[in-house]
């Protein structure tokens, strides 16, 4: 039983359950567990089962409690699933942490569409997982292959649904596949589309474009896939069908310069994925990752001035902005200046401080 415990400045490392308590109760089991003090304040746990390679045992979990011994904040929850979920299925539930005065956040059921070739043909050789990354942290990797829904299989082109239960993850930013094979293979994911299973929208979409050679005897392949657009409604679909098929309509879009100032102290730069939102009076902007800087190859270093340049509708004026990164990296902390944001269709600069 493995344990993984996400804060607001992070998430812990997967947490084994050895360090039992002596004179357990009946059908009870308390663990003690150190956590890094820098996590902050805890929302969300993620719980499974590290491998189910030894034993096809399944574990009925009835209640969770957990108690902070130096504070005596007290959390309690009661769960009543057995993992795995199904057989061969997910290994991992998650629930949200709920302090008194604090919103928690809720479990969303994502459904993740994958566009291939010819994954079906090889499923019962390959593994496949996906790990989603959102502002709200990560769900950790998820098997693709164990329990397929809406299978739509052509001569040339195929497509799954994948159920996925999570914590909410916020605005979604990338995904991030592993694969590996009993057997050499080719496999040709063409793209990913993840949305919330309740809303028709937002449709984030995800190019992947790529034939995966795999070999049996190699480590299993990574690939991070930023999001590449989103669809966010039946009109921004036709907005973007018409872009593309119109170039003379390319005015619909603005132009907006982003500088980022990285601060000038130790440990200020940081080599994590960075990502941006635009707010304005009149709409918001996808997620952009921030990793194509016009000064230096390496962004986000002590003291440097990073300028990016992106595209989208029009927002109005421009009233907040939310930015952050996935932790990535050693020593991922990153200290943020100052973001200046230039709008060249209105002449304006927008400047938001952040200085920690």
């Amino acid at each position: 039983l493995v344990m993984v415990f996400y804060g607001s400045n992070g998430k812990s490392n997967p947490v084994s359950m050895e360090n039992k308590v002596e004179h357990q109760a009946k059908n009870q089991i308390t663990y003690d567990v150190h956590l890094p003090s820098d996590l902050g304040m805890l929302y969300k746990v993620r719980l499974g089962l590290q491998s189910l390679e030894n034993s096809i045992s399944q574990l009925s979990l009835r209640h969770f409690k957990m108690q902070n011994t130096s504070t005596l904040d007290t959390f309690s929850l009661t769960i009543n699933k057995t993992l795995p979920l199904s057989l061969n299925g997910d290994r991992w539930i998650e629930f949200p942490v709920e302090w008194p005065l604090k919103e928690a956040l809720s479990v969303i059921t994502y459904h993740l569409t994958v566009f291939s070739r010819n994954i079906l043909s090889e499923r019962n050789l390959v593994h496949m997982t996906a790990c989603i990354y959102g502002t709200y942290g990560d769900t950790g990797d998820r098997s693709l292959l164990w329990s397929l829904q809406d299978v739509q299989q052509g001569e040339d082109n195929e497509s799954f649904l994948v159920i996925v239960d999570a914590v909410e993850l916020g605005e979604l930013d990338k995904v991030v596949l592993l694969i590996s094979s009993k057997t050499d293979c080719k496999l040709d994911i063409k793209k990913l589309h993840l949305k919330e299973a309740v809303k028709e929208h937002p449709i984030y979409v995800f190019e992947v474009n790529e034939a995966f050679s795999v070999d049996a005897n190699k480590p299993e392949i990574q690939r991070e896939i930023p999001v590449s657009f989103v669809i966010r409604g039946d009109k921004q679909k036709n907005d973007i069908d018409n872009l593309l098929k119109e170039g003379s309509q390319a005015g619909n879009l603005t132009e907006y310069t982003i500088k980022v100032y990285t601060g000038d102290k130790r440990g200020a730069g940081t080599d994590a994925n960075v990502h941006v939102i635009l707010f304005g009076n009149e709409d918001k902007s996808e997620v952009f990752q921030l990793s194509q800087s016009l000064e230096h190859q390496n962004p986000f270093e002590r003291g440097k001035v990073d300028t990016f340049k992106i595209k989208t509708k029009k927002l109005g004026n421009l009233h907040s902005i939310e930015i952050g990164h996935d932790g990535k990296g050693f020593a991922s902390g990153w200290f943020l200046e100052k973001v200046e944001i230039t709008d060249a269709s209105r002449n304006s600069v927008y400047c938001f401080n952040c200085n920690r």
